[in-house]
């Protein structure tokens, strides 16, 4: 009978904090500026420059601690983690190791088979490092110290992930969470939120862990299920053939659905931390940790049950738009406006999710104002504008936030409102199709669904097609 193995995962996610500038120093932490713009002797490690702690970093770490059930550190400090390569500018990285700011947490996960809480064994502050970019034509590499200094916080999990779908459901949570606080966008893309996958695996029934791989280079999570699949059946081939799996760190090429040794995984031991000597220790007062507390936004679970509550709108609509927070702000700001939430939820889940699909974009994206959404309802229900205008309307909206009353001004797509204009146009419809005219009086019902299109083409569009539909039945009858 052939070996059973069980597969033992566990995660350290890096999420960089949505401060405005770096975590010692004042340099932007904008994404995407030219080389080394951002910076300055504090964040390119210049002999003799010192660190000033930013305060929002301690803030944004300490709230993500309490949203994950963690132990807040009152008392924490700052560590030297030592180690020599050309994107870590003062060959050390200040990090947290002995005092992290978060321990013991966790947070619940549901994939299809049920709940499972994942442990945090720690959350940490730290600086990120520059980047290199290597050149192979050039044959050369450059670094950029832009992102060095960015503020960093470290979730460790416990190994309690068992496969690649309780992974998914773990990080995707972590995700929510930190984007209700506002503390990270998390992109994935753009690497404000990265994970290491730790792996091993044992025969089933074993409580023993096996020897474990850290898995990097791994941006979406599409790949992260890949490079667990594909570590987990290159392990079970090793030890299926009496070899060893090697403890050492490896890098996920997601084109070729494979992994490669990078170098052997290093200890605590080997970075040499010792406490930071340019920093003093961070005292977290009662005062202070009441203020983070009171700041806590209602997140997603308090969310669905006041949408149970409060709006009428389907149980799928309420899963939707509270899976993120920007749809969630729309919906509540722009229902609060008009009065309508489930009109509202109908343009969030119709249009709104057929556009973001088409463009490949998130809802952390969207750009139009809940005012301009709410004032578009209202010109439906006063029946200045038809379904087919409103869509056009929302588009423009979609793309860069018009103001629906301009822009359908601008674009003369208001509806007839002059009922004279509009009777003539249905009577001389009327007139042209007798063949339609006499099936209707005859009872075939669709009839009128024809006449209702060649008035709406004769008025070019600019009609109410309830009202057209009205008319026609008024002067047929």
């Amino acid at each position: 009978m052939a070996k059973q193995y069980e597969t033992v995962i566990g995660l350290e996610v890096h999420v960089e904090l949505a401060t405005r500038t770096k975590i010692f120093c004042g340099c932007s932490t904008a994404f995407g500026g030219k080389p080394n713009t951002h910076t300055c002797p504090v964040c390119t490690g210049m002999p003799g420059s010192l660190p000033v702690l930013n305060r929002q970093v301690v803030e944004y770490a300490a709230a993500v601690g309490l949203a994950t059930d963690c132990e807040i550190t009152r008392l924490c400090k700052f560590d030297r983690k030592n180690y020599f390569y050309p994107d870590n500018p003062q060959n050390y990285q200040i990090s947290q190791l002995y005092l992290p700011i978060c321990r013991n947490g966790h947070v619940e996960i549901e994939t299809a088979a049920g709940k499972k809480k994942i442990g945090i064994h720690e959350i940490h502050m730290e600086e990120d490092a520059g980047k290199l970019i290597h050149d192979e034509w050039e044959d050369i590499s450059l670094v950029d110290y832009n992102r060095s200094g960015v503020p960093l916080i470290e979730i460790v999990s416990e190994p309690d992930m068992r496969s690649a779908d309780e992974v998914i459901a773990y990080l995707e949570k972590l995700r929510l969470i930190i984007r209700y606080l506002g503390a990270s966008d998390c992109k994935l893309q753009e690497g404000s939120m990265r994970a290491d996958v730790n792996l091993s695996v044992r025969e089933a029934g074993s409580s023993a862990f096996g020897t474990r791989t850290e898995m990097k280079n791994l941006n979406s999570f599409k790949a992260i299920a890949r490079a667990i699949e594909g570590e987990t059946a290159r392990q079970i081939e090793l030890l299926e053939g009496g070899k060893q799996v090697v403890q050492e760190t490896r890098r996920w090429d997601d084109n070729k659905e494979y992994s490669y040794a990078m170098r052997s995984k290093e200890d605590a031991k080997d970075y040499r931390y010792f406490p930071d000597p340019d920093l003093p220790p961070v005292f977290i007062s009662d005062e202070w940790m009441e203020r983070i507390r009171a700041g806590l936004p209602e997140f997603r679970t308090e969310k669905m049950e006041r949408y149970r509550r409060e709006y009428q709108i389907p149980e799928y609509d309420i899963d939707i738009i509270t899976g993120s927070k920007t749809m969630a702000d729309l919906f509540e700001q722009a229902s609060a406006l008009c009065g309508q939430p489930k009109k509202v939820s109908n343009w969030l889940m119709g249009e709104t999710m057929r556009l973001l699909k088409e463009n490949g974009d998130e809802p952390e994206t969207l750009r139009f104002s809940p005012a301009h959404l709410a004032e578009l309802i209202g010109m439906a229900d006063r029946r200045e504008i038809n379904g087919i205008q409103a869509k056009e309307i929302f588009e423009a909206m979609y793309d860069r936030d018009v103001d629906p009353q301009a822009y359908a001004q601008e674009k003369g797509l208001k509806n007839e409102s002059d009922e004279g204009a509009l009777r003539a146009a249905v009577s001389q419809v009327i007139e042209e199709n007798p063949k339609s005219v006499e099936d209707y009086r005859s009872g075939k019902e669709k009839a009128i669904g024809f006449l209702v299109g060649q008035t709406m083409k004769a008025m070019k569009g600019k009609a109410d097609p309830a009202c057209v539909n009205r008319l026609l039945k008024e002067l047929l009858s």
